[in-house]
C-alpha cells in the first residue's frame, strides 16, 4: 500500500513522528479488509494489537512516498502475527512484527474462517 507523508505526519523538523509508522501499518492492515469489500470491525468483532516489535532503520520525511507491505507470519485460533516493512523507493526504513488478538464483545475468540482467508492471501 502506498502512503504519502503529509505535514501532519511529521515533527517540527519535517521527520515522520515515530508513532505514525505504526499508524501506517494499521492502515495497511485495514486495506486488506477494504480490498475484499469488508470492514475490519464487524458485529463487535475486531483485532487489537497485543505486542509490537519495531525497528526504526531510517527516517521518512515530509512528502516522501512510502510503500507498506504486510506478510502473515503465523496464525492461531484467536491471534495472528504479521510482519510489516516500510520502504522509501527501494530502501527499507522500518519493520514491525505485530501480534494481533481477535476479540468478540471484548473477549478473545476464534478468528472466523473468512477473515483468516483475507490474511492468508497476502
Amino acid at each position: 500500500m502506498k502512503i504519502r507523508v503529509y505535514y501532519e505526519d511529521t515533527d517540527i523538523g519535517g521527520v515522520v513522528y515515530y508513532a505514525n509508522y505504526l499508524k501506517f501499518c494499521e492502515r495497511a492492515r485495514s486495506e486488506i479488509f477494504f480490498k475484499k469489500g469488508a470492514s475490519p470491525h464487524n458485529d463487535n468483532q475486531f483485532f487489537v494489537v497485543k505486542k509490537v516489535e519495531a525497528d526504526y532503520i531510517k527516517s521518512a520525511i515530509f512528502a516522501d512516498e512510502l510503500e507498506v507491505t504486510t506478510k502473515l507470519l503465523s496464525k492461531k485460533a484467536a491471534s495472528l502475527e504479521v510482519f510489516h516493512e516500510i520502504y522509501r523507493a527501494d530502501e527499507l526504513i522500518f519493520t514491525a512484527k505485530i501480534k494481533l488478538a481477535y476479540l468478540k464483545d471484548y473477549k478473545p475468540t476464534k478468528i472466523p474462517k473468512e477473515i483468516l482467508e483475507f490474511f492468508s492471501s497476502i
